[in-house]
């Protein structure tokens, strides 16, 4: 998602601070509540959400790995899609931190979207490589 991230600051220049709510400090307060950190900074939201980026990111990409044993592409990835997307719309509301989707600006709605279609793209063309792999 980082990448997307990249790609799509290059694509709108004039775009100021985060793009969606993924990219912002929102999974950072989310950790820091979640875990009851006091006295939270900008900065340690900020590492607070990559490492969440990280290990959930992990977490969800071995989640395509057991779909894919069940079901062939693209249900696979399209099911996984639909995993991340409602864990995105779903859980930063409820635990707070954003309005409801559907209150969400258009551009942070579509960043979202793409960057996690993005991110989907990749765990399958990672996924599709290591079964390359192990069948030779």
């Amino acid at each position: 998602m980082s990448l997307a991230y990249a790609a799509e600051r290059r694509l709108r220049p004039g775009a100021r601070g985060p793009l969606d709510y993924d990219d912002g400090l929102v999974p950072g307060q989310i950790v820091a509540s979640i875990m009851h950190l006091p006295h939270v900074t900008a900065r340690d939201e900020h590492d607070l959400g990559l490492l969440l980026r990280w290990t959930y990111g992990s977490a969800f990409g071995l989640l395509h790995g057991a779909l894919r044993r069940a079901m062939p592409e693209p249900w696979a990835s399209a099911a996984f899609g639909a995993t991340l997307m409602t864990a995105t719309l779903s859980l930063f509301p409820i635990l707070g931190r954003t309005p409801p989707p559907w209150r969400w600006p258009l551009d942070v709605l579509a960043s979202s979207v793409a960057t996690h279609a993005s991110y989907v793209a990749g765990v399958a063309a990672a996924d599709d490589g290591i079964r390359r792999r192990a069948r030779s």
